[in-house]
């Protein structure tokens, strides 16, 4: 009984494609026991909008539009799919400043199940949608020095936790995604074996880390593997296997999602997970259900995950 707890489709996220309806159907004809329908939420700045939201003459009033009309369509697809899936309907929230955290308490409080806290932005730059906007925040956020720009992601991020408690985190270290990854593999590796000087800033960046998890795992935040991570060319899933460890040491629980783009990315590289959960000895994951006595959300767990046959359908 897969299930992924992050999505997007075409028809409301601009560097997506396909429609929502065809993403359930895919995610039915997987085998998708809970799936959820997360689509962005919107930006409140022409300042933040994306390049291709731009060309696309997109503004935030219009995304604010999209946004609505895709939760009336996730509401539909609720019902007609009723008995075929469990659709869960969220939003992968943005933390571009501290006033996003009001939008994303109206969002919950009006609209939404539960939202994916992820961050995108670098004291304002996008971090995920190019190799150059990441050099961008490298260097005016990083000063140049891929260490100072792990911090800086990091305890933003912990900003973000802190302000939302998002009852799953999006890709943990998303920061990683156009980074070196010889110096990200440093970074991000406790052990590391530099020189005493350069340990003291590592150990800066391992610090942040286990500050968040520590945050989440007190709240009862759940953290996703996020599969995308693969597409991307990365080693690792998201979290890197080192932080995957840290998150089990400190007692943390673990989710799955695809964060699909679209009918084709249903379950994207989840073959690929068995061989992934257990080189780093999970067995167990958790997930989110709506629990119609109290009529929200709980948390639910899956145990003996690598034993059962949870995984044939992805091979479909």
């Amino acid at each position: 009984m897969p299930y992924s707890l992050h999505s997007h489709s075409g028809q409301f996220c601009k560097h997506g494609y396909g429609l929502l309806e065809d993403v359930v159907k895919e995610a039915i004809r997987k085998g998708f026991y809970v799936y959820g329908l997360t689509e962005h939420m919107p930006r409140f700045a022409d300042s933040e909008l994306y390049p291709e939201e731009i060309e696309a003459k997109c503004t935030p009033s219009s995304l604010a539009t999209t946004y609505n009309d895709f939760l009336k369509e996730a509401k539909r697809l609720q019902e007609v799919y009723n008995g075929q899936i469990q659709l869960i309907i969220g939003s992968e929230i943005e933390f571009i400043n501290e006033e996003y955290a009001k939008y994303v308490h109206q969002l919950r409080k009006d609209t939404i199940d539960y939202v994916v806290g992820s961050l995108h932005h670098v004291q304002s730059i996008p971090v995920d949608f190019s190799p150059e906007l990441y050099q961008k925040a490298l260097q005016i956020a990083g000063n140049g020095d891929l260490k100072t720009l792990f911090v800086k992601y990091f305890n933003e991020q912990y900003e973000m936790l802190r302000s939302v408690r998002p009852e799953v985190v999006g890709h943990f270290d998303l920061i990683r995604i156009f980074s070196d990854p010889v110096k990200a593999e440093q970074l991000l590796t406790p052990s590391s074996t530099e020189a005493a000087e350069d340990k003291e800033e590592h150990n800066d960046v391992w610090d942040c880390i286990i500050r968040n998890i520590k945050y989440v795992i007190e709240y009862g935040g759940l953290f996703e593997i996020n599969s995308r991570a693969w597409k991307k060319g990365l080693r690792d899933a998201y979290p890197h296997r080192n932080i995957i460890k840290a998150i089990l040491v400190e007692g943390g629980r673990l989710t799955l999602s695809d964060d699909c783009h679209g009918p084709n990315d249903v379950g994207l590289f989840y073959e690929k997970l068995p061989d992934y959960l257990k080189e780093n000895q999970i067995n167990s994951i958790y997930y989110l259900k709506r629990d119609q006595n109290i009529d929200a959300l709980s948390v639910k767990e899956h145990s003996n995950i690598l034993d059962d046959k949870f995984w044939q359908s992805m091979s479909k």
